[in-house]
């Protein structure tokens, strides 16, 4: 009898805990961060649900190739709840289909640094809300090499391209480039011709060219495209342009840390330090490695003679899956709203080195001396853009710009290249 008591308590206690895990509330998130951005971004979802133990938070991590995974489950009528992701153009597209919720007056932005919160505008609604930051405009090196070989940090364009030179002649390679990301192949060389683009025709120049206002086969165009291209032709890359083209953008600055090195600079976004730290766990920020600022090309480019910067990051957008809040469910807003906080901020920053879209974040918090300048660069450009391939229509910037670059550096004329990209362009704007 005692042993039958016992059954029926184990019994209830299963049911029980089965009921209680069904009574809560799912939100489910799609995201394509690598490295140590996953465990950051899982130490959020922890925090969240330690203050709402009724939501269930379930991450779905895919890979660069989520544009498309996306496209086919919007498709079937089953996306996830919310993607965080930096392609704005897509992200207009989504909402011109009805398929993402305005989240005008469904989320508090006031901590959102206000000069990033219009680039998830669209329509007079807000689709985006943007959350993590980047600063694109950063050149990699190892400080104590750069030392060593008296290597001083360039301030133009020009100044880069006589270090370059003094490299070579000591027998060294300039540059690491890594154009290789799988289904994204190509998105690191776009970044190369917007900084060029906004140190070459400008701010106002480059808004127009993301707007297909101006051609792709502009003058301006390809002399942003020429000067990238001028790497290769200068022998400039280490491993030539099959190098490039071979290498995965997040291994682009290991050759800087190699004994000797192999290769002195290369540009990428502030996010590369979590790659760096991870290949490279005894390198100290700031002693071992540090990024100079992408140097100015055509000061009269800009108004004021300032160096303008390229940022990027993620907005958290939310797919239209149902719900009494514009299509959407209480609790899927309460997280997109967490995603905001002070405090997500924090363990973001304090995780992995990177900076904050909070307005309120706590100085404090950027211990690391290179996530400390990139914030500082972040709030006090003159002027800054938004990258370009990412505000684009996604059959352009997430596509044809991507193939672009690969066939460019491949061999392609770029005669040819540009009147492709501007024959899509006619097509994908007209849309």
């Amino acid at each position: 009898m005692r042993k039958i008591v016992m059954l029926l308590l184990v019994g209830l206690l299963v049911v029980g805990g089965a009921a209680f895990a069904a009574d809560k509330k799912v939100v489910t998130v799609m995201h394509g961060w690598p490295g140590e951005q996953a465990p950051a971004f899982q130490k959020i979802v922890d925090a969240f649900e330690a203050q709402n133990p009724d939501i269930d938070v379930q991450v779905e991590i895919v890979g660069r190739d989520r544009p498309a995974v996306l496209a086919t489950r919007l498709a079937a009528g089953n996306p996830p709840d919310m993607t965080p992701h930096p392609w704005i153009g897509t992200m207009k597209q989504w909402a011109d289909a009805g398929q993402i919720v305005d989240l005008t007056g469904l989320v508090d932005t006031s901590e959102v640094n206000p000069a990033l919160l219009p680039i998830g505008e669209y329509d007079n609604g807000l689709y985006g809300l943007f959350i993590f930051p980047n600063v694109k405009s950063c050149v990699w090196y190892n400080p104590k090499v750069f030392a060593a070989r008296g290597y001083k940090i360039p301030n133009t364009w020009y100044e880069l391209l006589a270090l370059s030179d003094k490299i070579k002649a000591d027998g060294g390679v300039p540059w690491s480039i890594g154009l290789e990301s799988g289904a994204a192949s190509g998105w690191p060389g776009t970044d190369w011709i917007e900084d060029i683009m906004l140190r070459t025709a400008g701010p106002a120049v480059y808004d127009k060219w993301v707007a297909h206002e101006i051609p792709w086969t502009d003058p301006r165009v390809k002399k942003a495209f020429e000067i990238f291209g001028s790497l290769f032709d200068r022998g400039y890359v280490f491993g030539g342009r099959t190098g490039a083209l071979t290498t995965n953008f997040g291994n682009a600055a290991d050759p800087l840390f190699n004994t000797p090195p192999t290769a002195y600079m290369s540009k990428q976004a502030t996010f590369i330090q979590g790659f760096i730290k991870d290949h490279f766990p005894n390198l100290v920020a700031g002693e071992d490695y540090d990024f100079f600022t992408f140097p100015t090309i055509t000061p009269q480019a800009t108004p004021d003679g300032s160096n303008p910067i390229l940022v990027s990051g993620d907005v958290v957008t939310v797919f239209n899956t149902g719900g009494p809040l514009n299509g959407t469910r209480p609790e899927v807003i309460k997280f997109a709203q967490f995603l905001t906080s002070q405090e997500a901020a924090t363990i973001w920053s304090t995780e992995l080195g990177e900076l904050s879209a909070n307005k309120n974040a706590d100085p404090s918090i950027f211990t690391n001396p290179i996530t400390k300048k990139a914030q500082e660069m972040l709030m006090g450009a003159s002027y800054s853009r938004y990258d370009g391939s990412d505000m684009m229509p996604a059959s352009i910037g997430t596509g044809a710009f991507w193939s672009a670059i690969l066939d460019y550096v491949s061999g392609v004329p770029i005669n040819t290249v540009l009147e492709s990209l501007e024959q899509s362009a006619v097509e994908a704007y007209a849309k």
